[in-house]
């Protein structure tokens, strides 16, 4: 009867343990949730190599996109694919 009388005891303060540490966290936002509203970011095309690129992290001369310094340096390829 001790034994049994023990572990309810143990049981019920595990209970309320679990139980103040559930509700005493603030509970998460979940991060999908908050990008929902978010637009994606426009792509460009680097005229050297053509790949795409977020068109705030390209670099622009003369209307032409690049996605490096060098690229930009050694401007448009001259044989287009």
């Amino acid at each position: 009867m001790g034994l049994f009388r023990l572990l309810f005891w143990i049981a019920i303060i595990a209970g309320a343990f679990w139980l103040w540490r559930r509700f005493s966290r603030p509970t998460p936002t979940r991060p999908e949730a908050q990008n929902t509203s978010a637009q994606p970011a426009p792509m460009v095309r680097c005229q050297h190599c053509g790949v795409h690129v977020p068109r705030d992290h390209a670099l622009a001369m003369d209307e032409q996109w690049y996605c490096s310094q060098a690229h930009l340096e050694q401007g448009p390829r001259n044989n287009e694919r």
